[in-house]
């Protein structure tokens, strides 16, 4: 499989595809495609997979489309403004992605619930409880919120993010949540009652803009009915 992003505001990633290769992808995911890709929907794994994505912010059923008889083209868009990043990801190298991240993958790849050890950090650490845990092998391709930052993160190396900026993470670190130190700060500093800490070794992907602030930035202006 070869593919390419393109894009900037919006992106789309266009997969060039071999004779019987296959990709996976929730409902609705696809833009665009070859007249020979071949659409099976299935619950991939069986019930409590499907549930288990669902709790990860995905769909039940996936979708898998395969080339047949020759190459194919197939092209998945972003469902909002921000940038699509392509892992390659191999066994016992897992990553975690913030709830909703999924947008497609090789056929390799496995995509199953995430929950945060800590009950803190799961209620307080701005993304919820559950987030997606990726593994198998192949490429799997990422949706996140505006523009993305990376940090690698050494052995006890820490980084402090306000709600809602962490898009990924190698599995390999660790978070937890602190809360904003005094109470004028918790209560006049507009940065929220906790942050998110992520503690090294590994590496760190942070978006810029959330989509929980963007509803929470246009909100005043939407008018409400009387």
């Amino acid at each position: 499989m070869r593919y390419q992003i393109q894009g900037e505001t919006l992106p789309v990633v266009i997969c060039e595809l071999e004779g019987g290769e296959k990709m996976i992808t929730e409902g609705g995911a696809m833009s665009w495609m070859s007249p020979n890709m071949l659409m099976e929907t299935t619950s991939n794994g069986g019930l409590g997979k499907a549930f288990g994505r669902a709790f990860s912010g995905e769909k039940m059923f996936q979708n898998i489309y395969t080339a047949q008889g020759g190459p194919g083209m197939i092209a998945f868009a972003s469902s909002f403004p921000g940038s699509i990043k392509a892992f390659q990801i191999v066994p016992g190298q897992d990553m975690i992605f913030q709830k909703k991240a999924f947008l497609a993958s090789e056929a390799g790849v496995q995509l199953s619930v995430h929950f945060r050890k800590k009950l803190g950090s799961g209620l307080f650490g701005g993304e919820g409880f559950i987030m997606q845990k990726i593994s198998g092998q192949g490429t799997v391709f990422a949706e996140f919120d505006g523009h993305v930052v990376e940090y690698e993160l050494q052995a006890g190396q820490q980084i402090v993010i306000d709600t809602g900026h962490l898009a990924a993470m190698t599995a390999s670190c660790s978070m937890d949540i602190q809360s904003v130190p005094g109470v004028k700060n918790m209560l006049f500093g507009g940065e929220g009652i906790f942050n998110t800490v992520i503690t090294g070794p590994g590496h760190v992907w942070l978006q810029t803009m959330p989509i929980s602030n963007v509803a929470g930035a246009i909100r005043p202006y939407i008018p409400t009915s009387s």
